[in-house]
């Protein structure tokens, strides 16, 4: 399908598109530098869609199956058109895989000197002028924190692009980072004294000089989120951006479009207002009343916070998340006015003294934007937002999100470029980008689908059990159990196991720990990049895994063989932006099912299935073991969407299956 004009635009001096098409021939200047390209048509046809797009402008929507070679497909013009570009990716791999691997050898395929930036978000650089000051205080910090900040100090002296990433054995959870990181929030922009020395103003100047800038999702709309402030922005203008793992958008954008208060957001606050009294405040005898009366405020912060955060955390039910409801409310009510009052009374302090320093006038207005946003979230009447709570680990916040962000994103990120490519492997339902276009705002947009270029046919087999019983029953955990230990004597483990809660995967991983022979490595044992590496490296390994594995995880070859998943992934209807959502198609009398979850899981089965084959010569079994693809009339929807790879209900099949392939192997 598509609907891209093929007439370019007659005043534009180059024909980009036919300099990208002898690119991507077979004889082209890609095939020739580099050995292990195969020239494929529906890359060349993206590649031409895109062309057109950084000539004419507009909008387009390219699915591309997996196996097309969509990252070349829009990186090959994105440089030969000579522009700048903005990349924008759902995952730190592809950015890797974009900056250290392709551009390199695209610009000696190209032999074009093409410039890019790779763009993290502000968080993971070091303030040096936060860092100055916390030095003063290393004496008063735990002996660990002293001793890591030690290690920061001669990495910092080092260091060129104060990335914390450098910092190889730096733990996730070293809380002093959050003191010393360049978030927008602490910046105080030109007025710094190490403004021509920071890093963001270094990255942001390197990123003005490049032809390539390279991003993610999170940093795109925390960046367009903030864009109206004085100091938040560091991602250059652009008229072109291109927008790879576009399915992804949404829920990045909805995430940075809301107002988030949390008890971790306040102690910060108040930690940090602590430290301006200390060193800014009480260094003159003249300022010490000042001092005196904000060290009084900031305690009243303090203490009407504890008092707040106990409260909800009593109110809360037992659950991750809950929607913001007039009962709930009651019993924090009048802790949340009171807590409002105290932020207000420091507000008004700060505000009398933001002629004193830069620093006083930022802590004031970030102090400002807590009271600003704790009192939009408690007065919850803003009805284009859901309001709820959240607790993650010990930290509790209040969130309010907005329930469509169509027309957010038209406002904020598409119509502010000239062009715009949106791709990814998962982008239309039922054979159509209506429910996509509807949820990103993009009505009008071109679309472009591109099949995928592996033969699922002779690469793949399908296995539907026919006798599961459905997920909510007891015995379902035990039947997936049972399935997946059968499947793994097949493939001699080499397998994902993606479960749609902890609660399957922590059941199925206890029954399977004493009954198979193959190492099983479960998500929540190490970090994320730790037990992707440990199944690439472990022979016969097993993964058993939750949402965070279903997408942007790529996985060749011999070392997965089976893809497992136990039952469709619905989003939860008791979650409370599904629940809003889900309330706001009824009231534009649509069908919440049919038109949001269903279409939402089908994406989100593809992205699972779409783990096993990665590469030309990859086989394998995928595996769907909930009986609702047979028993209920929407699971005619979600096969048809499946890649066409043969359907079988007996285990005798896959065995078969696999049995050829070692046998293929082991051939002359």
């Amino acid at each position: 399908m598509s609907e891209i004009p093929t007439v370019p635009d007659a005043s534009h001096p180059i024909d980009l598109s036919d300099q990208v098409a002898s690119a991507l021939s077979d004889n082209g200047a890609v095939s020739k530098a580099m050995p292990a390209f195969e020239a494929r048509p529906g890359q060349r046809e993206m590649a031409e869609a895109t062309a057109r797009i950084l000539v004419n402008g507009g909008v387009l929507l390219a699915e591309a199956g997996t196996g097309t070679g969509k990252t070349l497909a829009y990186l090959v013009p994105a440089i030969l058109s000579k522009q700048q570009v903005l990349i924008s990716t759902g995952t730190k791999n592809l950015q890797d895989q974009i900056y250290y691997k392709d551009l390199p050898a695209l610009r000696d395929a190209l032999d074009i000197d093409v410039r890019a930036t790779y763009m993290k978000g502000r968080n993971n650089y070091l303030c040096l002028h936060r860092f100055s000051a916390l030095k003063n205080e290393i004496s008063t910090l735990p002996l660990v924190e002293q001793t890591r900040l030690e290690q920061l100090t001669q990495w910092a002296d080092q260091t060129t692009t104060g990335d914390r990433a450098e910092i190889e054995d730096l733990p996730d959870d070293f809380s002093a980072w959050a003191d010393i990181a360049a978030t927008s929030e602490n910046c105080i922009g030109t007025e710094c004294p190490e403004f021509q020395e920071c890093y963001v103003t270094k990255m942001r100047q390197q990123a003005l000089e490049s032809d390539i800038v390279i991003v993610n999702h999170h940093l795109l709309c925390a960046d367009a989120a903030v864009r109206q402030s004085a100091y938040g922005e560091v991602i250059p203008t652009c008229s072109f951006a291109i927008i790879d793992e576009a399915h992804q958008l949404e829920d990045v954008a909805t995430q940075y479009f809301g107002v988030s208060v949390s008890n971790n957001r306040l102690e910060e606050l108040i930690r940090d207002g602590r430290r301006l009294v200390t060193e800014t405040l009480a260094s003159t005898d003249s300022d010490n009343s000042c001092a005196q009366e904000l060290s009084e405020l900031l305690s009243g912060v303090q203490d009407g916070a504890q008092i707040f955060f106990n409260a909800l955390a009593l109110a809360m039910p037992e659950m991750d998340r809950a929607r913001l409801t007039a009962e709930l409310c009651v019993p924090i009510a009048e802790p949340g006015r009171r807590l409002i009052r105290k932020l207000e009374d420091l507000v008004d302090a700060l505000s009398s003294l933001s002629n004193s320093s830069e620093d006083i006038a930022t802590f004031g207005h970030r102090a400002a934007k807590v009271y600003e946003n704790l009192t939009f979230i408690l007065e919850a009447n803003e009805h284009a937002f859901v309001y709820f709570l959240e607790r993650r680990g010990r930290g509790i916040f209040l969130r309010a999100s907005p329930i469509d962000v169509s027309s957010i994103v038209r406002e904020l990120l598409f119509d502010r470029m000239q062009g715009t490519v949106l791709t990814s492997a998962t982008l239309t339902v039922d054979g159509t980008f209506k429910y996509l276009k509807g949820r990103l705002g993009l009505d009008h947009a071109d679309a472009l689908r591109l099949p995928s270029e592996f033969d699922y046919k002779t690469q793949s087999i399908l296995y539907l059990p026919r006798t599961m019983p459905t997920p909510n029953t007891r015995g379902f955990t035990d039947a997936v159990t049972q399935e997946v230990r059968s499947l793994l004597q097949i493939t001699s483990g080499r397998a994902f196991l993606l479960f749609t809660s902890y609660a399957n995967l922590r059941a199925v991983h206890e029954q399977l720990e004493s009954t198979v022979p193959y190492p099983l490595l479960a998500q929540g044992t190490a970090p994320r990049s730790v037990l992707l590496r440990e199944f690439r490296e472990t022979p016969n390994a097993v993964l058993l895994a939750t949402a965070s594995f279903w997408q942007g995880v790529d996985v060749s070859g011999d070392t997965l063989s089976c893809v497992v998943i136990d039952k469709l992934p619905f989003a939860s209807p008791g979650d409370p932006l599904t629940a809003a959502r889900m309330e706001n198609i009824e009231e534009n009398d649509g069908n919440p099912f049919l038109d949001y979850q269903v279409p939402l899981a089908i994406l989100a089965l593809l992205q699972g299935l779409g783990r096993l084959l990665r590469h030309r010569s990859d086989r394998g079994v995928l595996a769907l073991l909930d009986p609702r693809l047979r028993t209920k009339g929407y699971g005619k929807r979600f096969l048809d969407s499946i890649p066409p790879a043969p359907v079988t209900h007996k285990l005798s099949d896959v065995d078969r299956f696999f049995n050829a392939l070692e046998t293929e192997s082991t051939e002359p």
